[in-house]
C-alpha cells in the first residue's frame, strides 16, 4: 500500500515505524529536514521537506497515486486543507486527518464529501479520554480494549497472589465459573509471550490478556486477582483537551478535583464544568496534594503537556498515598521505565491512536485494531466473507484454519451474540473474528486469511 504521511512528529513517526516493517511504500512529509532525516536513518523511507499542504510538494510525494493520505501534523488546518487538495486534486481513495479541537469536531456536518472530504477523523485527546475511562470502570485492569461497539472487551491484568486462579491450570477457569465463557488470549511472563493451553499455569505478576463478553469482565478479572474497590474519587492533574474533557465525562459519576497552574484556564474550566472541583496550583506541591487528601483519592491522573511533570506528580501522589495513579507519557522510552516502578499505569497517546489508524490499513476487511504492549502485539477484529468456496475461514471450524504461529482467536461476534471460540466453532459469513497476534511480523498473513477469493461475486 503507497500511504503519504504528512507530519513526522510523535504520532507520525510512531506510525511510519508500525507500517514500515509490514511492507508498505512510505513517504513522510514534514517541514523539519531533522526529524526527517533522523526518520530515514532509522527507518526504509522516502522523505519530503515541505509545506504538508501544498499541492506541488503532494505531487511530489507520490499524492498522484497514493492510496492513502494521513495528515496527522500539528495543525488541524493545514491536515483538513491537505485532505481537501488530495481529494479534489488527486483522487486519494483514503483520506485521515487528525483533529483536535473541539470547535471543528462539535460541527460534523463539516466532514462531509461535500464540505471537507475527509474519510475518517482521528481526534488522540478523544482516544485518550475513552482509554482513561474505561480503566476508571475497571480498577486493577492494566488495559481495556472494546471490540464490536463494546460487546466484547479484552482485558490485561496482572495475576496477584492469592488470585482464585493463579496457581493453576487455565483449564479450571471453567470450573471455578460454570457460567462464564471466557478465554485467555495470551500470557506475557517477564516480558515473554506464552501461547496459553488448557496445561498452562497462571503464576503470580504474570499479565494474562483475557476476552469476554462486557458482562462478564469483572468475574474473570475475580478470578486473577482480588478485585480493586470501586473507584469514587478522581485528582486530575492538568486542564488542557484531554484533562478537561476526562472531568467533563467523569463528573457525574465520580467525585472530580482538577489541577491546572494556569489562573486564565482555571477560570475557564470553572465555568465549562459543573460539579468538578477546579483547583489553582501545582499538581506536584506536596501540601496542596495533602490538603486536598490525597491519601484518600483512588485514581490519580497526570495528563499535562509534559512528560517529567506528569512522572513526578504521579509517583508523589503514589508516595502520599493515592490508591493507583495513571501518567500521560508521550516519550516511548519513559513508558517501560515508568510502569516497573511506582506508576501503575503508563498512558501512551501514540499506541492509542495508532490502533485507530491502522484498522483503515489493514487489507481484508477489518473492523478494529488495537496496538498492545508497545506496539510488539496485536488484537485484530476482522470481518469474515465470502462462503467455503471464496474464502479461507468461512464455514471452517477454528481447528481447521492455519492460523500464523503465535496467533489465535478470542471471540466470535455474530449479530447481537458473542461466542468464545472453541476448536469446534465454525465461523460464518459476516462473523466478526477477534484475534489476538503476540508477533505483529504476522499482519500480512492474518489479511490474507480474510481477503476473500477473486471468484467471490
Amino acid at each position: 500500500m503507497k500511504i503519504i504521511i504528512l507530519g513526522a512528529g510523535q504520532v507520525g513517526s510512531s506510525v511510519a515505524e508500525a507500517l514500515v516493517s509490514e511492507a508498505n511504500d512510505i513517504t513522510v512529509v514534514d517541514s523539519d529536514p531533522q526529524k526527517l532525516r533522523d526518520l530515514q536513518d532509522r527507518f526504509d523511507l522516502r522523505t519530503v521537506t515541505g509545506h504538508a499542504s501544498h499541492p506541488d510538494l503532494l505531487r511530489q510525494a507520490g499524492a498522484e497515486d497514493a492510496d492513502m493520505i494521513l495528515a496527522v501534523t500539528n495543525s488541524d488546518e493545514t491536515n483538513m486543507i491537505a485532505c481537501q487538495v488530495a481529494y479534489t486534486l488527486f483522487h486519494t481513495p483514503t483520506k485521515i486527518a487528525r483533529v483536535r479541537a473541539r470547535d471543528y469536531l462539535a460541527h460534523p456536518q463539516l466532514f462531509t464529501q461535500e464540505a471537507l472530504p475527509i474519510d475518517v477523523l482521528i481526534s488522540p485527546e478523544q482516544v485518550v479520554i475513552d482509554y482513561v475511562q474505561r480503566l476508571i470502570e475497571y480498577p486493577g485492569a492494566l488495559q481495556v480494549l472494546d471490540f464490536a461497539g463494546g460487546k466484547v472487551q479484552l482485558v490485561a491484568v496482572k495475576a496477584y497472589y492469592g488470585g482464585p486462579l493463579v496457581g493453576h491450570e487455565l483449564r479450571e477457569l471453567r470450573t471455578h465459573m460454570p457460567g462464564v465463557d471466557t478465554r485467555v488470549a495470551a500470557i506475557f511472563r517477564r516480558g515473554k509471550p506464552i501461547i496459553p493451553e488448557g496445561s498452562t499455569v497462571i503464576e503470580v505478576d504474570d499479565e494474562v490478556f483475557f476476552i469476554a463478553a462486557r458482562k462478564h469482565i469483572r468475574a474473570v478479572m475475580g478470578e486473577l486477582r482480588k478485585l480493586d474497590k470501586p473507584v469514587k474519587r478522581i485528582i486530575i492533574a492538568g486542564g488542557g483537551n484531554i484533562g478537561r474533557g476526562l472531568a467533563r465525562a467523569l463528573e457525574n459519576s465520580y467525585q472530580i478535583k482538577l489541577i491546572d497552574h494556569n489562573p486564565v484556564r482555571s477560570r475557564a474550566i470553572a465555568e465549562e464544568v459543573t460539579k468538578t472541583i477546579v483547583l489553582l496550583g501545582d499538581a506536584a506541591d506536596e501540601e496542596l496534594l495533602l490538603e486536598e487528601n490525597i491519601e484518600n483519592t483512588d485514581v490519580f491522573c497526570a495528563v499535562t503537556n509534559d512528560d517529567e511533570a506528569n512522572i513526578l506528580s504521579a509517583m508523589l501522589a503514589k508516595r502520599l498515598g493515592a490508591r493507583k495513579v495513571m501518567s500521560l507519557i508521550n516519550r516511548a522510552a519513559y513508558v517501560d521505565l515508568v510502569e516497573s516502578g511506582d506508576i501503575d499505569i503508563a498512558i501512551s497517546p501514540q499506541q492509542a491512536t495508532i490502533g485507530s489508524l491502522l484498522a483503515h490499513v489493514r487489507r481484508g476487511d477489518v473492523a478494529v485494531v488495537h496496538s498492545l504492549r508497545r506496539g510488539a502485539a496485536e488484537a485484530i477484529e476482522a470481518v469474515a466473507h465470502g462462503d467455503k468456496r471464496t474464502s479461507k475461514v468461512v464455514g471452517r471450524a477454528i481447528q481447521d484454519i492455519k492460523l500464523p504461529p503465535g496467533t489465535n482467536i478470542g471471540a466470535i461476534v455474530r449479530g447481537e451474540e458473542v461466542l468464545i471460540a472453541h476448536h469446534d466453532t465454525l465461523i460464518e459469513s459476516e462473523d466478526h473474528v477477534i484475534m489476538f497476534l503476540v508477533d505483529k511480523r504476522r499482519i500480512s498473513d492474518v489479511e490474507r486469511l480474510f481477503q476473500v477469493g477473486i471468484t467471490f461475486i
